[in-house]
């Protein structure tokens, strides 16, 4: 089942002028033209809800989406656009930092990387970032469908095996189709028992 009634709140230039009622926060972020928007429509069942677009790199603020008035899901600006100016990259990346440095409210972290790909530096940096700040984190890998199953199992154990080389204990990984529908359902069942039945559960956020 898709996450149940799911409205676009507001979008803001910076973490302090997000909502400040105080609910948990689940933040999507990866590479430009990962397919976060396309996920964030799969996840609510609603065809539309984020802007779907050809052209990488066009979230340039946070978005918070409420999930049944009792949690959000955060659009955080993908990372990685080479056709964007320095000082804009350097803006985006202060904007993504500052937000999961500073946002009280916020369970977790949700990694979207593309399964067709090798594990690229960028990634593994902002991945080694989130763990040596003790950032909860889940891994989501996006387009499955544009790999075998064979191949899929092969990219996702390269994956792991190289995050190995700096983490004893792996994070929880998904494996994704927006398009298809595939593990689509598990994921947001996953968010949804972080954030428990009535908005928040017996664990901490940051």
């Amino acid at each position: 089942m898709p996450l149940a009634r799911t409205v676009f709140k507001c979008s803001s230039p910076e973490w302090r002028l997000c909502p400040t009622d105080g609910k948990p926060e689940l933040a999507l972020i990866g590479r430009s033209n990962v397919g976060k928007s396309s996920l964030l429509n799969a996840l609510t069942g609603i065809a539309g809800l984020a802007k779907v677009s050809g052209t990488p790199g066009k979230t340039r603020l946070i978005n918070h989406f409420s999930v049944d008035d009792r949690w959000y899901l955060v659009d955080l600006p993908g990372y990685g656009f080479a056709r964007t100016s320095k000082d804009e990259r350097k803006t985006l990346d202060y904007m993504i930092r500052s937000y999961i440095a500073h946002r009280q409210q916020l369970y977790s972290v949700f990694l979207l990387v593309d399964c067709r790909h090798d594990p690229l530096p960028n990634d593994l940096d902002f991945l080694r970032w989130l763990g040596e700040n003790g950032v909860p984190l889940a891994i989501v890998f996006t387009k499955a469908d544009k790999l075998s199953r064979e191949a899929l199992g092969k990219q996702l154990d390269k994956y792991k095996a190289k995050l190995l080389d700096d983490w004893e204990e792996l994070p929880p990984t998904f494996a994704t189709s927006a398009e298809k529908g595939t593990g689509v359902e598990e994921l947001a069942a996953y968010m949804e028992s972080i954030c428990g039945a009535n908005g928040a559960d017996d664990s901490a956020p940051l």
